[in-house]
């Protein structure tokens, strides 16, 4: 697991849950019974508004079938980012903007991103554009932030286009410029 990026997210959700104790709204979420998570730290019924936060992962998780799929190595700062926690989405800003960290909820949201990883190198390839692998969305339609597979750094680029500009060198520097956002995205 890339250390560096571990660290950042960790670093990135104590931010969050400190900003959490004056804005608690942003660990809100409306339980559902047929969708479980850790993360959840009350039960309640389906459509409740309950709090969650988010839970460290243990134990060896497997990118393999992803890897398999593609026929390729997926880089380790994405499954390092995707393998820490058990989380909601976490809302983050820039001075560029607003964004939404992707995190898996589940084990089958887990296996859900992965298939849209599939799905979204698959198109890269179609297109005959260099691989990217996807960790946040931004407050902009169509606009997500990537990954690149082979240089590991983070780039901003429009959903089927080429990465518009390098936004990070690397997925642990990126999260450390972010600041938890209390703001609806």
């Amino acid at each position: 697991m890339s250390e560096q990026v571990t660290a950042a997210l960790g670093e990135f959700v104590k931010k969050y849950l400190i900003a959490a104790k004056k804005h608690p709204e942003i660990l809100m979420v409306e339980y559902d019974n047929e969708w479980p998570s850790d993360c959840y730290t009350a039960s309640g019924n389906t459509g409740d508004s309950v709090t969650w936060q988010p839970v460290k992962r243990s134990g060896v998780i497997n990118f393999n079938d992803l890897e398999n799929a593609l026929d390729m190595k997926i880089h380790q700062d994405v499954i390092s980012f995707y393998s820490a926690y058990w989380s909601d989405n976490l809302s983050a800003e820039t001075s560029k903007g607003y964004l939404q960290l992707l995190q898996p909820w589940n084990q089958h949201d887990f296996e859900r991103l992965q298939q849209n990883l599939v799905g979204h190198i698959l198109m890269k390839r179609r297109l005959k554009q260099p691989e990217t692998l996807f960790v946040a969305l931004t407050d902009e339609d169509d606009f997500i932030l990537t990954v690149d597979n082979s240089s590991g750094e983070v780039m901003l680029e429009q959903v089927g286009l080429l990465p518009k500009e390098v936004v990070a060198a690397n997925l642990a520097d990126f999260i450390h410029s972010l600041q938890p956002s209390v703001a609806k995205t």
